[in-house]
């Protein structure tokens, strides 16, 4: 269940970024230009960019991630192998320090060892399900799905409408998009949800209001 909620949370987040980036990307360059072509060429590179970039990042992060669980995984093994008995009673001290009495965490650390040895270990010494490992190219592909998602709403917002109504169209779009990532975060980490939605509301502004200006001041030049 925790996995579910680490990767839905993360899904969102992606969405988080994709919505951003993209909104002040695309209203950047609209504050430049009214051409059509131009705004959508600038909002497709930056999806393209932002997905594979986020893509790459969250695969050589979380390969560094699995590496670091095969290590500690082997380690563990080699250790079972070479001092079963300190490895019984490091476990059974570890299960005492989690309020089981001295005899009842002996009891439990023999069953343990005894069903699956390197597994027990794994989960109460070094908190990895061996059967859980995490995969670098799930992760890869989720990222690169939940960016996509997220930057798709302002690129249609921003090239469907007509000129005078683009900026206000994707303003509000992308303020209420944020708005709603703000209530999932907030619900998914047992966070306040008013400061969450305030947070992200006021960043995604933010960025669209200084790319908007900065846009506008090119386009004027």
């Amino acid at each position: 269940m925790s996995t579910r909620l680490n990767w839905l949370r993360a899904g969102v987040l992606g969405a988080n970024d994709g919505i951003i980036s993209t909104a002040g990307l695309v209203v950047g360059v609209a504050g430049a230009t009214t051409s059509r072509a131009s705004i959508l060429e600038a909002g497709v590179a930056g999806l393209l960019a932002g997905s594979l970039s986020m893509a790459a990042g969250e695969y050589v992060s979380v390969s560094s991630q699995r590496d670091s669980e095969r290590a500690a995984l082997e380690t563990e093994r080699r250790e079972l192998a070479e001092e079963p008995e300190a490895e019984l009673a490091e476990l059974t001290d570890l299960l005492e320090a989690r309020g089981l009495d001295r005899e009842l965490a002996r009891e439990a650390a023999v069953q343990l060892t005894e069903r699956d040895a390197l597994k027990a270990h794994a989960r109460v010494e070094l908190g990895i399900n061996p059967d859980e490992l995490v995969n670098p190219w799930h992760a890869a592909f989720a990222s690169l799905v939940a960016f996509t998602a997220g930057a798709l709403l302002p690129l249609l917002a921003i090239v469907l409408p007509g000129p005078t109504q683009r900026v206000p169209v994707t303003v509000v779009a992308v303020l209420g998009a944020l708005t709603l990532c703000g209530v999932i975060s907030a619900r998914l980490g047992g966070a306040p949800v008013p400061r969450a939605v305030l947070r992200n509301v006021t960043g995604g502004a933010l960025a669209m209001a200084v790319t908007y200006a900065v846009g506008t001041w090119l386009g004027g030049t």
